[in-house]
């Protein structure tokens, strides 16, 4: 396993060089049957990975596996990154290990394909393999749950900022949590925690974000296939993007974005709501009013339909941006 899991390491920092099987070993401390043994594993992992004798072992610049080398290769600090190619939740399992094992500030999952994505209101979120990606970091902040309301706003703007970074794409934001490109849903977020019943402060948040990278093959599930979409269409369109790089780039936007106390201003200039009727989902009822702004802790002022002002702190909203395009 170490020999594995340095081997990913110094591939990815070589990525698309070869490197002879006898560098390796000799950087690894290991036999040459050891390189050899630990290359197929990867392969079997779905690493592509080019062997040419006299030449070595390359790794090649359209592997696209997750791991915590890769992205770790893009990042600008420490963080704990913990990476899956499957898991249930990255939040349900983040939250777990916040409470079990304590985990530090800042520990973050990353998983390639969830088997239990989780939305807003009870939903699910589909997660399917190798199209997404899929992370939930873990923050133990100050403060009540109304102290940390901003923390949602803050994660969709280090997603808008990750994808423009590395794609050169902009997205639109949809108050509260999600993120549209060209008038298709391409990200959710959604934010856990507890609090302390005595205190009423809270011991720890879970961001969790969900980002739709491609298009599945066989296209998206019926019941979404109005809604949902990608950045880049499906992989076999060509378009691709280091799904690695834009992990850590997201990672380092939320951490810093976090500490900050106010409002990152492209939740705003970016957010498709203000300006425009919208229908106030509350469970089972739905009313209309028209959204006026976002406030400077991220809430959204609306104008009821009897004409008073209210302010919406949180909570489920469509909008309609004309007569014919609506977005849930």
């Amino acid at each position: 396993m170490a020999v594995k899991k340095t081997l990913t390491a110094l591939l990815e920092e070589n990525k698309g060089r070869f490197i002879s099987g006898e560098e390796i070993a000799e950087k690894l401390n290991c036999s040459r049957t050891a390189v050899w043994k630990a290359v197929n594993q990867l392969k079997e992992e779905g690493y592509e990975i080019i062997s040419i004798k006299n030449k070595g072992y390359k790794l090649s610049e359209n592997s696209d596996v997750l791991s915590e080398e890769a992205i770790s290769r893009y990042l600008d600090g420490n963080y704990t990154i913990k990476v899956f190619q499957e898991i249930s939740s990255t939040n349900d399992v983040l939250k777990k290990m916040a409470v079990t094992e304590h985990a530090d500030q800042g520990t973050t999952i990353v998983s390639d394909y969830q088997l239990g994505g989780k939305g807003r209101l009870g939903r699910s979120f589909f997660s399917p393999k190798g199209t997404g990606l899929y992370l939930s970091m873990l923050l133990r902040p100050d403060g009540s749950v109304i102290d940390n309301l901003m923390l949602t706003a803050q994660a969709a703007v280090a997603v808008y900022r990750a994808i423009k970074d590395v794609t050169g794409i902009e997205l639109s934001i949809k108050w509260v949590n999600d993120l549209y490109f060209n008038g298709r849903k391409i990200c959710g977020i959604l934010s856990e925690g507890q609090a302390s019943m005595e205190s009423g402060k809270m011991e720890y948040i879970v961001v969790g974000i969900g980002v739709n990278i491609y298009e599945p093959e066989e296209g998206f599930p019926s019941d979404i296939v109005n809604k949902a979409g990608s950045i880049l269409g499906k992989r076999s369109e060509g378009r691709k993007i280091d799904r690695n790089e834009l992990a850590a780039h997201i990672i380092m936007e939320f951490y810093k974005l976090a500490e900050r106390k106010t409002l990152a201003p492209e939740y705003i200039e970016k957010n498709i709501v203000p300006g425009h009727d919208i229908l106030v989902i509350d469970g089972t009822k739905v009313r209309n009013a028209h959204a006026t702004g976002i406030c400077d802790d991220g809430t959204l002022e609306i104008i009821e339909a009897d004409g008073s002002k209210n302010i919406l702190v949180f909570g489920e909203v469509s909008v309609r941006l004309d007569d014919k395009d609506e977005i849930l």
